[in-house]
């Protein structure tokens, strides 16, 4: 796929935004997108959009990308709905490096977006609640409790506020870790105070407060083992990309420099494994097609972001995706190697925990990122001379992992 180019990209901060429509968001993101690839909006030839919970939060379904291509003026193109859980946005760039390395099109815009925030909270949690299988919500939560067996539970370790039910999920795969590699609650604080800190040097970021591992530690609990630092926060906002083929660049004539090289995208289902099977983890699976593909290795990256929307979310993927040992995650945050300056930079927008998660944005927020790295172009979070970059972007859960993952190289 070396011939699949990103050559422009943009997104609106992540955060509270009761008061701007989903179809602002999504002009706002795709104005800065086009911008960004000298192109005008009359060039696009075809548009991926991705949105999960509109349904669900406003009644609004079927359509939702026509309506808010139409509300920019732009139509009479095709406009293709996608709805893949939290992997929703790699999903929509997936599907339109596809469509463009088909030759059906040379410039495509991948559009994601979505409005979470709502004063009705229990509209707002209830958002999560299709991304498992509804018919199976006893056995799931029995399969989970069972993973993290072993592990002591701290009393007073669990909110009496509302929280998402994935909250439970993420940690019944953080126990089941703990119990298998001996990774601990002091790790996991490690990689939420790295993220925290890389946040405040992203003036699109949610939350930009500054965390010690001390002070994530002492924040109040979620669900064992995780405090509030260590989780993704509701968010609204909305983050897009340019998607071209060879022609598309010729006719942009994209500037060499800021063109960046989709070279592997790869989007995988998860199956049935054992619990502490991670070598039949969904993420290292597609990983290895995905180097596979780009004919590089994961020694070789050297800039990541992953699917953090809790702080365990980045020990096992960078340690599924082979930027760490099996078991090595917590360790590798506490040595600071996936810190800014480290070994492999890992998060440096953030992460979910910091930047935000709009589900349906939140894969072209991490190529946002990671586009802005590989251009030099990052600011004070820069990563010295990265020239390859990789997105793991995880979404749902099937039995005891994610029902989908996209994973991303990037280079240029």
């Amino acid at each position: 796929m070396s011939d699949i180019f990103i050559t422009g990209v943009g997104m609106t901060p992540f955060g509270k935004q009761l008061s701007t429509s989903l179809k602002q968001l999504c002009a706002d993101a795709t104005v800065l997108a086009l911008a960004d690839a000298g192109c005008e909006a009359s060039a696009v030839e075809a548009v991926f959009f991705g949105n999960c919970v509109q349904g669900h939060m406003e009644g609004q379904d079927m359509i939702r990308g026509e309506i808010v291509m139409r509300a920019m003026g732009i139509g009479g193109i095709p406009v293709v709905n996608v709805e893949n859980a939290c992997a929703t946005a790699s999903t929509a760039l997936h599907m339109a490096a596809a469509y463009v390395r088909s030759g059906a099109a040379d410039i495509v815009l991948a559009l994601g977006a979505e409005k979470m925030f709502s004063p009705d909270k229990a509209l707002m949690f209830g958002a999560f609640d299709g991304a498992w299988d509804v018919h199976e919500v006893d056995s799931t939560r029995d399969r989970l409790l069972v993973m993290g067996e072993g592990v002591d539970v701290p009393t007073g370790s669990t909110s009496d506020q509302p929280y998402s039910v994935f909250m439970d999920v993420y940690a019944g795969m953080a126990r089941a870790h703990m119990a298998k590699y001996g990774s601990t609650q002091a790790q996991i604080a490690a990689i939420s105070a790295k993220n925290h800190m890389h946040s405040v040097h992203n003036e699109l970021a949610q939350y930009r407060m500054p965390f010690t591992v001390d002070g994530v530690l002492a924040a109040p609990p979620i669900v064992f083992p995780f405090t509030l630092p260590m989780c993704s926060p509701i968010s609204d906002g909305a983050s897009a990309a340019i998607v071209c083929n060879a022609a598309g660049v010729r006719k942009l004539r994209a500037s060499r420099d800021r063109t960046i090289k989709i070279l592997a995208s790869v989007l995988r289902t998860g199956t049935e494994r054992d619990p502490t099977d991670y070598d039949r983890h969904v993420s290292k699976l597609a990983a290895t097609t995905a180097y596979e593909i780009a004919g590089v290795g994961p020694g070789e990256m050297n800039v990541a972001e992953v699917h953090d929307a809790t702080a365990v979310g980045e020990m096992i993927e960078i340690e599924a995706i082979g930027l760490t040992p099996p078991g090595e995650g917590g360790l590798a945050a506490e040595r600071g190697e996936t810190g800014l300056g480290g070994r492999i930079p890992v998060n440096p927008s953030g992460g979910l925990e910091c930047k935000g998660h709009p589900i349906g944005a939140t894969g072209l927020g991490q190529v946002y990122e990671l586009v802005l790295q590989l251009r030099g172009e990052a600011g004070s979070r820069q990563v010295p001379d990265a020239r390859l970059a990789i997105a793991q972007n995880g979404g749902g859960v099937i039995g005891i992992e994610e029902a989908v993952v996209a994973v991303t190289i990037l280079g240029r």
